[in-house]
């Protein structure tokens, strides 16, 4: 049964000759129906209390060991694996479906199997099943690899690395993942348990909007139009408040057509949710509760060590609140309302970097203290100039009631009291329309129908969002690293 010495297509050759024999004696090598009674974990949890007793258990075979007439399979499920132990007195082939002991060379490891037997322990005290019966239920043509190390393999065929990675110390990507679900089932429960609905909002946009980022264009046949996919849930969702809903929520993919980074993917899954009636003081408050109870159900605590090279932090604390315009005025001397582009320019020479307009220039100056700041910190009042769907501060209408949580030098979300003046949402829309003819493609598009809701009335709201990168930060791990099947170059 050993695969040394042999090359992946001498090795598949020879399966594929086992998966012939087994149908010439008449065996279905990929049955529709099996039985499973408990899995593997649940019978050595519970083995005081059905030891003796027979089951059935269905896996993948990751062992095979032969001594003599003893066989030892390590059998594995999702919940772990268990030793099996076959022999020629115990071992008996039922109707046309089971294999009989001396059938047993058919079998290799990566095949799934279905086995019949008594829970008992083995000579050295292993809990183990005493095989009666055994089938194969798929028939692996292709070994699974002992070890799985070049990054861009494990990432194209993730469904290999997590067979070889999965429960190993270092990478533990069964857990990881299983993280990752119940990281967005935490944002339902909470969002629920505070009375929010979730609104599940189109992908596909004819004015997409949001945020600023360059969109995917795709056609749509059916009425011969082109569509964006979306980059944010935020317009459809405060349509929704205009429409009478107060508290609503989407979580699911968007798409922003840029670079690959470790804290960025084109594709990834994102959440965004909206409050009637309530302000951005009212926002960091909820969302402060919102982060700390998403990081007790997901990985049980609020202190996270050497997170993105910072040494702890520690959601529990006290969040420290910042000003955009304070915060500029400290680290570089820039009055962001009275500064030229080469001023801007100059400063961001100094990290090998350049801006093609003052906005983008002081944006960029802002990402170069946050990548500095641990936290956890709200920033807040970002200017209007770079927030055209916030709503202006009662007492400086040059800024918005924006808030960001700056977290392990980076913002892990973005929220502000909404605008709803619809003159003033034109008047932000037609300036940014005047940043895109002049080549800015991040910069957002009048989306006049939005414009048209808001003359119909939108109440004082709410909204926040925030993506994957959260769940990427807390793990620890790059963009690639935390989602399941990142995208790929084809080969």
């Amino acid at each position: 049964m050993s695969n040394i010495g042999q090359s992946l297509q001498q090795v598949r050759e020879f399966r594929v000759q086992k998966l012939n024999k087994l149908k010439e004696l008449g065996f279905d090598p990929y049955p529709a129906r099996v039985q499973k009674d408990k899995n593997n974990a649940e019978l050595i949890n519970n083995f005081d209390e059905l030891q003796g007793k027979d089951f059935f258990i269905t896996g993948r075979i990751v062992s095979i060991r032969s001594y003599g007439k003893l066989l030892f399979l390590d059998v594995q499920d999702e919940s772990g694996k268990i030793q099996c132990i076959g022999m020629p007195q115990n071992v008996i082939g039922l109707e046309t479906k089971y294999l009989e002991f001396g059938q047993l060379d058919l079998i290799d490891n990566g095949d799934f199997v279905e086995v019949f037997g008594t829970l008992g322990k083995s000579k050295t005290g292993e809990i183990s099943i005493l095989v009666k019966s055994i089938r194969i239920i798929t028939k692996s043509l292709r070994p699974i690899p002992d070890e799985l190390n070049d990054v861009e393999e494990r990432q194209r065929k993730r469904y290999l690395d997590i067979n070889v990675n999965g429960s190993k110390d270092k990478l533990d990507l069964q857990a990881r993942f299983e993280r990752r679900s119940k990281f967005w089932q935490a944002n339902r429960d909470f969002l629920n348990s505070k009375g929010f609905i979730e609104m599940n909002m189109p992908v596909l946009e004819l004015t997409t909007g949001g945020a600023d980022a360059n969109p995917f264009v795709t056609h749509m046949d059916a009425i011969d139009q082109d569509f964006y996919l979306r980059i944010s849930h935020e317009l459809p969702l405060k349509r929704l408040i205009g429409a009478g809903y107060e508290k609503v929520y989407d979580i699911g993919p968007r798409f922003r057509n840029e670079g690959f980074s470790d804290e960025h993917l084109p594709e990834h899954i994102a959440m965004e949710w909206y409050w009637a009636y309530a302000d951005f003081q009212k926002g960091m408050e909820f969302m402060e509760e919102m982060f700390k109870f998403i990081s007790y159900e997901v990985w049980g605590t609020t202190k996270f060590e050497n997170m993105k090279g910072f040494e702890e932090i520690d959601l529990e604390k006290k969040w420290e609140v910042i000003t955009y315009e304070q915060i500029l005025q400290d680290r570089f001397g820039i009055d962001i309302w009275n500064v030229d582009l080469d001023k801007v320019n100059v400063e961001l020479a100094k990290f090998d970097d350049k801006a093609e307009n003052i906005n983008r220039g002081i944006d960029k100056l802002w990402k170069k203290i946050r990548a500095t700041i641990g936290g956890p910190v709200w920033m807040i009042y970002e200017p209007a100039f770079l927030s055209p769907l916030a709503k202006p501060s009662d007492t400086d209408k040059r800024i918005t009631e924006r808030f960001h949580p700056i977290i392990a030098g980076s913002e892990l979300g973005n929220g502000f009291s909404e605008l709803n003046d619809p003159q003033l949402q034109l008047q932000n829309f037609l300036e940014q329309e005047k940043l895109r003819e002049e080549g800015d493609a991040e910069a957002q598009m009048l989306d006049d129908d939005f414009v048209e809701m808001l003359e119909y009335g939108m109440p004082p709201t709410c909204g926040w969002g925030h993506a994957e990168r959260n769940f990427w930060f807390f793990e620890n791990v790059s963009a690639r690293e935390g989602v399941i099947f990142p995208p790929m170059r084809r080969k």
